[in-house]
């Protein structure tokens, strides 16, 4: 039961950033934005989906049980939504699902995006991570841990060379980590 109203919030919480992601979207492209990766974004999609599909028939056909570190790992996993909380707030409008790239904006460089270059990323690689492993679900905690790390090879620096290429990119983040 826990699994399931479990699994349900987060499917909940990805549905509503589709929402704003839309709806941002939208407002950058009538601001003469463009998408960038439109490519590989169908992939990531499936990606992502399949995890959610993965991680419920491994806890249903092998009878995963609540890991005996369930607590440490939701408390990590709840520390992780607070930073991605963070994330969507401090880019705001900026926030995409989509590579949306605003040719001469100025690059957010507020809240975690001040120590870190990807910390949305940071905090896919470790929920990908952290929800099968609250269940035992540990091949699919493998399987798409390698297949994220795969998709942010390709995507990462997509993404870079585009806001190199039409914002200030590389002056804010000249000496900044880069969670890739």
């Amino acid at each position: 039961m826990l699994f399931f109203i479990l699994i349900s919030l987060v499917i909940l919480q990805r549905l509503a950033e589709v929402v704003i992601a839309k709806r941002n979207e939208r407002r950058m492209l009538q601001q003469g934005a463009y998408e960038v990766g439109a490519s590989h974004y169908p992939v990531m999609v499936a990606m992502h989906v399949s995890f959610f599909i993965s991680l419920i028939l491994e806890v249903l056909i092998f009878d995963r049980a609540i890991s005996p570190l369930f607590s440490g790992f939701l408390i990590g996993f709840v520390c992780v939504q607070l930073l991605r909380i963070w994330c969507l707030a401090s880019l705001g409008s900026f926030w995409n699902t989509k590579i949306i790239i605003l040719p001469g904006a100025n690059v957010v460089k507020r809240g975690p995006y001040s120590f870190m270059r990807h910390p949305n990323y940071v905090v896919v690689c470790l929920e990908i991570i952290l929800l099968p492993l609250m269940f035992q679900a540990y091949i699919t905690a493998i399987i798409f841990t390698l297949l994220n790390i795969a998709m942010l090879s390709v995507r990462i620096p997509t993404e870079e060379k585009a806001l190199r290429e039409a914002t200030n990119y590389e002056d804010k983040f000249k000496k900044k980590i880069s969670a890739s």
